[in-house]
């Protein structure tokens, strides 16, 4: 269902959060503007599911007290954004909150697609940046699966790491993970 929006003036985290539930279409508030997109397509679903699943298992594995989770509403100082993957401190999710705190953010993953790339690659990484989450990482999907790994150094990302497709890559933070890109968007 498409909500028409009539809506006046600069937008606020509150006006976002009090849209009505639209499983086409993804809300985003970057700084006062609203941003919104379709929903992913198939080959975005299930290799954010397969992602999902991996870092799910490698935290338990690790015993790690976090949480991941898709699509939620993450509150930044400069807006609201919905990334594709989380990873929240356990204790931040526990009672179900419509929105999560950026301090209790890990990592965050974003899945590039094709109308969103720009914004994938260069605006919301500026903004994690900027809201000091530890980890960003990055699934680019063209010509080949790649996951590019980034830590947080002097507010600034920098580059860990380049999983490419067919060879199975070892991370270690936020928790290790051993991962091979290939496998998580084909059929």
């Amino acid at each position: 269902m498409s909500v028409a929006l009539d809506h006046t003036g600069p937008w606020t985290v509150a006006d976002v959060l009090a849209l009505p539930e639209d499983r086409t279409t993804r809300y985003e508030l970057l700084g006062e503007s609203l941003l919104m997109s379709p929903a992913p397509g198939v080959r975005h679903q299930r290799a954010s599911f397969r992602l999902h699943l991996a870092l799910d298992e490698a935290a338990r594995a690790a015993g790690a007290p976090v949480e991941v989770l898709e699509g939620v509403n993450v509150v930044l100082p400069s807006g609201l954004v919905v990334p594709d993957l989380v990873v929240a401190d356990a204790g931040a999710t526990a009672d179900d909150p419509v929105t999560v705190d950026v301090e209790a953010v890990q990592l965050v993953i974003e899945l590039v697609s094709p109308g969103n790339s720009t914004v994938d690659r260069k605006v919301k990484p500026m903004l994690y940046a900027e809201a000091a989450i530890p980890h960003f990482w990055r699934l680019e999907f063209d010509p080949a699966p790649m996951l590019v790994t980034y830590e947080l150094r002097g507010g600034r990302y920098a580059e860990q790491a380049t999983a490419l497709a067919g060879a199975t890559t070892h991370l270690t933070a936020p928790f290790p993970l051993a991962i091979d890109p290939a496998g998580l968007s084909r059929q």
